[in-house]
């Protein structure tokens, strides 16, 4: 079998499929975080790890998606879309489900919590971040109609609002962020200055989530450009 043989019978059709299949199980990863740190502000460790292995189960499965693809995408030859720009917001996504994992494991391991003051300004930004990775895949999901209609038209400019909308929110959870760290600041000599360095690496990793959401939408950008 021809590897554009293969990867249509892995795949089906449409070579953006297996991307879309990707994001949709990174949004599903990411989306554990919510129950996750609401247990973590709870101080129930039990069901904390419980939820950290659902994601690190569905960051493993979106690992396999990628894997998959990476060692079966044909050439440009047999695409209709660039084989670097595929790879590449491949890439992006897979970032932000190794985040995610990152950020469960490292609250996890140190059995660390957040402080009560801070817990639901925290809880406002990790969801704005969530929102920043949803309507990333809202926009990837488009994709197929982009390839139809060769990236051009009606179609393009709809995909264009919702890069758009991506924007706005990743600019929202820069505030917030901004916002968070001026209240943990505020703090600050009530707690362990190991715990301190801890929390603003997860309010970083946290905002990274968002940030890799909208470089996901920028190479998208770039490709409606070509």
């Amino acid at each position: 079998m021809t590897q554009s043989g293969y990867f249509s019978r892995i795949f089906g059709n449409s070579p953006v499929t297996p991307l879309q299949k990707h994001i949709d199980k990174v949004v599903v990863c990411v989306e554990e975080l919510i129950p996750y740190f609401e247990s973590v502000i709870q101080e129930d460790w039990a069901e904390a790890s419980k939820t950290q292995s659902s994601l690190v189960k569905f960051e493993n499965e979106a690992d396999l998606i990628k894997n998959e693809l990476r060692l079966n995408l044909p050439s440009s030859l047999f695409m209709p879309i660039d084989r670097r720009d595929v790879l590449d917001v491949l890439d992006l996504q897979d970032q932000i489900a190794n985040k995610a994992k990152d950020i469960s494991g490292l609250i996890l391991g140190r059995k660390m919590t957040l402080p009560k003051s801070i817990s639901d300004s925290y809880m406002e930004f990790l969801k704005r971040c969530i929102d920043a990775t949803r309507q990333a895949q809202v926009a990837i999901n488009e994709l197929d109609e982009l390839v139809v209609t060769g990236f051009r038209g009606d179609e393009a400019s709809r995909v264009k609002k919702m890069i758009e909308e991506l924007h706005t929110i990743e600019g929202e959870t820069d505030e917030i962020q901004v916002n968070l760290r001026a209240e943990l600041f505020k703090i600050e000599k009530d707690l362990s200055p190991i715990d301190v360095m801890f929390i603003y690496k997860i309010i970083e990793w946290t905002g990274d989530l968002a940030d890799s959401a909208q470089s996901t939408g920028n190479r998208l950008q770039l490709m409606l450009a070509k």
